[in-house]
């Protein structure tokens, strides 16, 4: 495993511009007091309901995710960087999704494989031909970002279906103002909270044709249940908007429509956080008891909208991630301004020789694979589990990309010891609808655990507050 890593904090003994601000603060924190802080953000948190579980696992189904008190924070020059990249990524994985889904001008062009695409798992056939208002298909686009060095930022992955976390993002800063208003009086840091209110602009915008005035935006969720529940019931709070399931919504007269207490009213745009699968029993799957039948007669007719659109995930296969730098050029005549991860292919014979020679050195991970399961993560495993994954290789090599084990930057962070430099990944959430926004600023996830890369929330995974300085 790399052992030189980036401080975000400390350069050498040098405190880095961006953190000046927070040394006195982190050194003027005694540990019981440290203690007590944590301690009240955790009854915060469970307070006010933030919790997540997840699936197979017994225990406490609402646990809480460990939050971070020591923020990790951005200057403007970085940050602007980082949002022209993100929008220029944003802007090409639409453009590919609305190419693949009509004339499918790219694999024409041979810039990418037809079978990457048309086999692809994600790929949903009864999408084909059907062009979305604003000929948007992926409304909020979640892109997982790491960073090696002062100027080193690289694109992990591509989340254009449904990413989560972004409530995690809002109430980490409201419980940050919180226990330390004088730590903000102190910093001049954009604000986030404008992201529900730029979400909905965002929804509305993308009203479908036969919309008539003002456009009614639902959030349609599996239930109580679902490990993101909680993020479901809060977006709907914040935007003013009913949180709706399947079984809320019917179709009639080519139209959608939610039950309520004064009678039906009309739906024109469902943000939905439920999978492709179970959309629609009468398209999808016929099992499903969570979407609504006829939903998709009635988004082919523009009758409805809905974000993400069905068959988005394509865009954010790790297969296809390798090829978002050639949709940059192919689609946008831009060079990237975020660089990709080098990956292997493991569909590749080459690619696949060179990853089981070096499973040990790599990280290996499922195409469609996310939350941090399926994968290998080679330095800091067993020669048990090395061989142990290496016969899944063996089994399916189409199945995995491979990616060098890359020296993620750090932050200090707060544990049991006192402060310690962590690994951190970034995930904004850019939103695409009439304009392309994000608010200045993202979910900042740390592995808790010393030495380890793995930051996702089910594989023990914390969360801090992400800073933006103004200029």
């Amino acid at each position: 495993m790399p052992t030189q890593c980036f401080n975000e904090m400390y350069q050498g003994e040098t405190v880095r511009a961006p953190y000046a601000r927070l040394e006195d603060w982190m050194h003027a924190m005694p540990t019981e007091f440290r203690q007590m802080k944590q301690a009240e953000a955790e009854a915060l948190f469970r307070r006010i309901g933030i919790t997540f579980a997840v699936y197979g696992e017994g225990g406490d189904p609402d646990r809480l995710i460990p939050f971070d008190m020591f923020p990790r924070v951005f200057t403007q020059t970085e940050w602007r960087k980082l949002e022209r990249g993100i929008k220029q990524r944003a802007r090409a994985l639409n453009a590919f999704l609305l190419d693949v889904y009509g004339r499918g001008e790219i694999i024409r062009a041979g810039r990418v494989p037809a079978s990457l695409v048309y086999q692809n798992a994600a790929y949903e056939p009864a999408v084909a031909g059907i062009v979305p208002p604003r000929g948007v298909f992926s409304h909020i686009v979640g892109v997982d970002l790491v960073r090696t060095g002062p100027e080193d930022f690289f694109v992990l992955e591509d989340n254009c279906r449904t990413p989560s976390g972004v409530s995690y993002m809002l109430e980490n800063r409201e419980i940050m103002m919180r226990m330390f208003p004088a730590l903000f009086r102190e910093n001049r840091i954009e604000p986030v909270d404008g992201y529900p209110a730029l979400l909905r602009r965002t929804l509305a915008s993308v009203a479908p044709a036969k919309c008539e005035g003002e456009p009614t935006v639902v959030i349609l969720t599996p239930g109580h249940f679902n490990s993101a529940y909680y993020e479901h019931s809060f977006l709907a709070d914040m935007m003013g908007v009913e949180l709706v399931e399947g079984a809320d919504l019917f179709v009639e007269s080519g139209l959608v429509w939610m039950r309520t207490t004064e009678g039906p009213r009309r739906v024109d745009v469902i943000y939905r956080r439920i999978d492709d699968a179970y959309l629609d029993p009468l398209c999808f799957r016929p099992d499903s008891m969570l979407g609504i039948p006829g939903l998709m007669d009635v988004y082919r007719s523009g009758g409805v909208a809905i974000a993400s659109a069905p068959g988005a995930g394509v865009a954010d296969d790790k297969a296809i991630y390798t090829l978002v730098p050639e949709m940059i050029r192919f689609y946008l005549g831009e060079e990237p301004v975020l660089q990709n991860v080098p990956t292997w292919q493991c569909a590749k014979q080459d690619d696949y020789a060179y990853v089981l020679e070096h499973l040990g050195e790599l990280v290996v991970k499922e195409v469609h694979g996310s939350g941090g399961y399926g994968m290998l993560v080679g330095p800091s495993s067993s020669k048990a589990q090395i061989e142990a994954f290496r016969a899944r290789l063996i089994a399916n090599p189409g199945n995995y990309i491979a990616q060098p084990t890359l020296a993620l930057s750090t932050t200090p962070t707060f544990v049991n010891e006192g402060i310690a430099p962590r690994h951190v990944d970034l995930r904004p959430y850019c939103l695409v609808g009439e304009r392309i926004e994000l608010v200045p600023g993202g979910l900042t996830r740390v592995a808790l655990n010393e030495g380890s890369l793995v930051v996702n929330s089910s594989q023990g995974g914390g969360v801090k507050d992400t800073w933006v300085l103004s200029e």
